[in-house]
């Protein structure tokens, strides 16, 4: 059985803070919740559990929260 792939977010900046793509994202209701969410454990980053609130991603980084993968994308040109 295969590993479903990353649903990717793509970002209009070079680094986005990992509190504010699950707050833009609509995975949690406020910058506050997400910022809750990361300091209680619950998301990883390229699969290790990070609980830095700011932590910059970058495209061809990923997240997982509650059983679903992100991949941060760059933008088109």
């Amino acid at each position: 059985m295969m590993a479903e792939s990353p649903k990717n977010i793509t970002i209009n900046s070079d680094l986005i803070e990992l509190c504010q793509v699950l707050k833009f994202e609509g995975l949690v209701g406020s910058g506050g919740e997400g910022k809750t969410v990361i300091a209680d454990g619950k998301v990883s980053v390229n699969g290790k559990i990070d609980t830095r609130k700011r932590a910059k991603l970058r495209a061809g980084d990923t997240f997982s929260y509650q059983g679903e993968t992100y991949r941060i994308a760059a933008p088109t040109s």
